[in-house]
């Protein structure tokens, strides 16, 4: 390169830069066919030695995980069949003498985003998380908080935030939930814990934001962010932010809206605002449908559906859960298991992305913060009949997402009955019932598309049916509300369930194509990028001469 000017280095390196940014950008599209495991990085694994019986969710305050501890302890996530992984917030938390709510070990109190969470490790561990995420195949989603800071008054010193200037933050007020503004401008939290609100809509920090997140996501190659904002309304920050603040991100965005109706909720998923929000309105009605005792309206999820697709923008990258760290765990709600298999199904089958969140798949009971934060390590990380059934929905959805279509297919209501919901998505038919655990004495016909005689296998049961006259499958619960999940015979080679083999994975298990598979198209895509970029930096080159 001797001769070469500067200002062409300048724009050649440049290019580059924009080549690895792009390269490592991870859309929309690309997160539909993936399901995500959700972990708070405090409560996951302990480093081999610890006490395994210190961590009390109760006392609120720091167990031991750290990235280190999630990278080596991947094996029993990937095992799973999830193909990403949704870590906790990593940036610096509030400093300080204990606060009335314990100490920050969830990750949500900021101080300065910018800055790491030495709690949980240094920027080389938090990579080799990353490169060691990457390299099974799978992506990295990250928490993000952007909305304000933590304090323990209403006039705090600013010298360890980010933003310095008291100008960018709105003056101290509580908040009105019944006014929009009042939600954007005054502080969440209260007199205890205090969380000045940043002035998100100043052109100052609207850059900087930028400019931190940008870096951050280059830095740790994240493929996700999971945008939060505590007591959770999204709409805390106004719309306009986000479009900039996912730009410079330059990947697949999920926010957070805590509201139960789609009209309300629809609206922040789109070009005015973001790729995808939690699922909060199906989450709301998969409670009110399944939990015992409960309600038990099964209209609720087919009301909901229809819902869906009429408020939300694209309801098959929507975020679906039945449990996270700020809702009780399901199995305080509801006494039955089956109605957490249920729901479980569901979720996995449904339009949307699939989010477990850790302890879930081991059966965790806990209530409202601090108890539905518990650590996972007194579980012995082991292979329980609801970690099976994670394991069989993960290994059957990642094969239908690499062979098919059905990620993109949006999903149809094919039965709705005040004991069941049966859905059609792609070829396959789910079925889901409030019945419960205890035997019924009853049947719910399904009408399908097969023809009569079609033979068929439910995945869970791995049982054959027979599709009678009109195509109907009749239900039957003698042996209680299990839910089920049909695909035809003809279909089945490759899924990797019921005996029909899969592909084998890097591990050993048997997996789909879907965790190696998503990530080639992916890596091929990047590659593309990369010669597209670097010939631009050659035509920059011969241009300058």
């Amino acid at each position: 390169m001797t001769g070469v000017p500067s200002f062409l280095l300048v724009s050649i390196c440049s290019a580059l830069l924009l080549v690895a940014q792009l390269s490592r950008a991870a859309t929309a599209d690309q997160w539909r066919g993936r399901s995500i495991y959700q972990l708070i990085v405090d409560r996951y694994a302990l480093p081999q030695g610890a006490d395994l019986d210190a961590c009390d969710p109760g006392q609120q305050t720091w167990c031991g995980g750290t990235w280190k501890t999630v990278m080596d302890n991947l094996d029993y996530i990937q095992n799973a069949g999830f193909t990403a992984i949704w870590i906790s917030p990593v940036s610096q938390n509030y400093q300080g003498p204990r606060t009335p709510y314990g100490d920050p070990y969830h990750g949500y109190w900021i101080a300065d985003a910018t800055q790491l969470n030495d709690k949980f490790g240094t920027a080389d561990d938090l990579k080799a998380l990353s490169d060691e995420i990457h390299r099974r195949g799978m992506y990295l989603m990250v928490d993000v908080v952007v909305n304000n800071v933590m304090a323990l008054t209403t006039d705090p010193d600013l010298s360890t935030f980010l933003f310095k200037d008291k100008s960018l933050y709105h003056p101290y007020c509580p908040v009105d939930y019944s006014n929009l503004t009042s939600e954007q401008q005054c502080w969440l939290g209260d007199l205890n814990v205090t969380l000045p609100d940043v002035k998100t809509e100043d052109p100052t920090v609207i850059s900087t934001y930028g400019n931190w997140i940008q870096s951050l996501v280059q830095q740790f190659n994240i493929d996700g962010l999971r945008i939060d904002e505590p007591i959770h309304y999204f709409r805390h920050v106004d719309m306009p932010f986000w479009p900039a603040f996912c730009g410079s991100a330059g990947v697949f965005c999920m926010g957070e809206v805590f509201e139960g109706g789609a009209a309300d909720v629809g609206p922040w998923q789109g070009n005015q605002s973001m790729d995808s929000v939690l699922n909060y309105p199906m989450y709301t009605a998969l409670t009110e449908a399944l939990t015992i005792p409960g309600p038990q309206n099964m209209t609720a999820v087919a009301d909901m559906i229809a819902q869906s697709k009429q408020y939300f923008t694209d309801p098959t990258v929507l975020g679906n859960f039945i449990e996270n760290q700020d809702v009780p765990r399901w199995l305080n709600m509801s006494v039955d298991p089956q109605s957490l298999y249920n729901a479980m199904v569901f979720n996995f089958m449904s339009d949307g992305i699939p989010i477990v969140y850790y302890g879930q798949e081991q059966g965790a009971h806990g209530a409202s913060d601090p108890y539905n934060r518990e650590p996972l390590w007194p579980s012995g990380y082991a292979n329980t009949t609801t970690y099976q059934l994670v394991t069989k929905l993960n290994t059957f959805r990642n094969f239908l997402v690499n062979t098919t279509d059905w990620a993109t297919t949006p999903m149809q209501v094919l039965t709705s009955s005040p004991n069941a919901t049966a859905i059609l998505k792609g070829k396959i038919v789910s079925v889901v019932t409030n019945i419960g655990s205890p035997p019924a004495n009853l049947s719910v016909p399904v009408y399908t598309p097969w023809k009569q005689s079609d033979i068929l296998t439910e995945i869970i049961s791995c049982d054959q049916y027979s599709v009678g006259s009109n195509g109907t499958i009749q239900m039957q619960y003698s042996k209680g509300g299990e839910a089920a999940v049909f695909i035809n015979n003809d279909d089945i080679q490759g899924a990797g369930v019921c005996g029909y083999a899969g592909v084998v994975g890097s591990t050993g298990s048997t997996i789909s194509k879907a965790a190696n598979g998503a990530a080639a198209s992916v890596s091929v895509s990047r590659f593309s990028t990369v010669l597209f970029g670097l010939a631009l930096a050659f035509v920059f080159f011969f241009v300058s001469f």
